[in-house]
């Protein structure tokens, strides 16, 4: 299985096949998650609403491969900083709330894709109010992130690519092909762990 370069906050991303969740550090002081009746929403430490973080997984083949992990290590150095905020900061805060904007775009039968334009800088003075850093010209950034969002506010990390190597509309479409095969991979699996989780209570 390919290693995890990626982390968030305090949080290590998990496979598709293991349980646990990744949280930024914002999310840290939510409680009393399981005792309301709508879980999208909880209570922080201040006794105020406030929507609960999406989990973040993801997809394994079923030899271990991650093609969003074999993504994700390629990266320069700049584009990880910029992949890593855009998840943390946007795709995990907002989730399916994104498809109204300029960040995500769906694609039909379940595959979203996530648009990162702007650096990590950008990203946390847009999102966390942090301060915008005094330096040169920024790099250019054009990451695409093909997703699922399913169950309780998950969303499955399937593949990835940087548009900015090669624009063209033909490496796009054999992308999203790509993202596709992964999803219907996925849900195969699942089909699996339920048959056998159906098999186990009899």
């Amino acid at each position: 299985m390919a290693s995890h370069r990626l982390l968030l906050g305090s949080g290590v991303l998990c496979s598709s096949g293991e349980k646990g969740e990744v949280r930024s550090p914002a999310s840290r002081g939510l409680t009393d998650r399981r005792k309301r009746s709508d879980r999208s929403v909880v209570t922080n430490e201040n006794g105020e609403m406030a929507q609960r973080e999406w989990n973040l997984e993801v997809f394994a083949t079923d030899t271990g491969i991650e093609p969003f992990s074999a993504f994700a290590n390629e990266l320069e150095d700049f584009e990880w900083a910029a992949l890593d905020a855009a998840l943390r900061a946007v795709l995990a805060v907002r989730g399916l709330d994104l498809v109204r904007t300029e960040w995500l775009k769906s694609l039909g039968q379940g595959l979203h894709e996530f648009r990162i334009r702007h650096d990590a800088d950008e990203i946390a003075n847009m999102f966390e109010g942090g301060p915008r850093s005094e330096r040169g010209p920024r790099h250019v950034i054009l990451l695409r992130v093909f997703v699922h969002f399913h169950g309780d506010r998950v969303i499955l990390l399937l593949s990835g690519y940087d548009k900015g190597d090669d624009p063209s509309e033909r490496r796009q479409q054999r992308e999203i092909a790509d993202a596709r095969r992964h999803l219907t991979a996925w849900r195969q699996q699942e089909a699996r762990r339920a048959a056998e989780e159906r098999k186990r209570r009899r």
